[in-house]
């Protein structure tokens, strides 16, 4: 048995969820993923699935396993990439996470160029505003925007979008452009986020500080939600540049106040904890780097010391 070869397999089953859905992923028969999971199981001596009628489901040696034989794999992968040096091609399978809205705007549109650089690379795309648990999930890499609140992550700084406050012309024709920061609470505004009450925002201009707690009209728990909201004439959003690039370069909003400082988002590569980025997800995190930001040197952070 391929111990390698045999490790992979099971690492494409436990994130599939079936043994169909590996097959399928590595172009073999079903057939041949059961046998090889069966003679994992025999040569550990353990079991690591268990199977029922609504899928499969690793067992606590089954999720240790996973995570160690993807360990394994990368490490592997990093061995043969050095061995070959700068010519060496990037291969196997990439999965990645980032927002609804930033991956349709920012990643989706360059994905055929990245893959282009790389042929023999195959990706997975989970596109998800939540949080999610990377291991879990069995994520790479995944692109998070704003502070990063888990302190166990592992991140790296790829990007900084400016804020801006941004409504469509047919909304400030009829109530109007905010002047000052203190106009903001006699409008209407369009807030992404959970929580309920005002948002604060500090704004800033010279020496000039002046805080504004603007009321939400309309809450989204979605950033499309927003861009629609807004495109509707709900309101005015505080939002990043990235939210409305395409628009704000159309003109099919307009962003007002902007001789007014606001605090800018960060947008970071996480990667997951306890883990070494494979080569694949540094040459992604490095490639969207370079597609959004402003030219800066990139900056790496390690929330949690290894």
């Amino acid at each position: 048995m391929d111990r390698l070869a045999a490790m992979e397999t099971f690492v494409r089953v436990v994130e599939a969820g079936s043994f169909s859905g590996a097959a399928k992923q590595l172009r073999v028969g079903q057939p041949a993923v059961s046998k090889t999971v069966a003679q994992i199981e025999d040569w550990l001596g353990v079991r690591l699935l268990l199977r029922s009628t609504h899928g499969l489901a690793p067992t606590e040696a089954g999720r240790n396993f996973c995570e160690r034989a993807k360990r394994s794999i990368e490490e592997a992968e990093e061995a043969e990439l050095a061995a070959r040096g700068a010519g060496a091609t990037l291969s196997g399978r990439l999965r990645i996470c980032a927002a609804v809205t930033f991956a349709r705007i920012h990643i989706i549109p360059h994905l055929p160029f990245f893959l282009s650089e790389h042929p023999a690379l195959d990706l997975d795309v989970v596109l998800e505003d939540r949080n999610i648990d990377l291991i879990e999930a069995g994520i790479d890499v995944a692109l998070r925007m704003g502070e990063l609140a888990d302190s166990a992550l592992t991140a790296r700084k790829v990007g900084q979008s400016p804020r801006r406050v941004i409504g469509s012309p047919t909304y400030f024709d009829a109530m109007g452009v905010p002047q000052t920061p203190a106009d903001l609470v006699k409008h209407q505004a369009v807030v992404y986020g959970r929580r309920g009450g005002g948002m604060e925002w500090t704004f800033r201009r010279g020496n000039t500080k002046t805080s504004i707690t603007v009321d939400d009209r309309v809450r989204f728990s979605a950033a499309e939600g927003v861009r629609e909201g807004v495109f509707a004439g709900l309101g005015l959003a505080i939002v990043s540049e990235w939210m409305f690039a395409p628009e704000l370069k159309s003109g099919a909003v307009k962003s007002v106040l902007d001789d007014w400082l606001l605090p800018p988002i960060d947008l970071w590569a996480v990667f997951p904890t306890g883990r070494q980025a494979n080569a694949k997800a540094r040459a992604f995190a490095s490639f969207i780097e370079q597609q959004i930001s402003s030219g800066e040197p990139h900056s790496s952070h390690r929330l949690k010391s290894a």
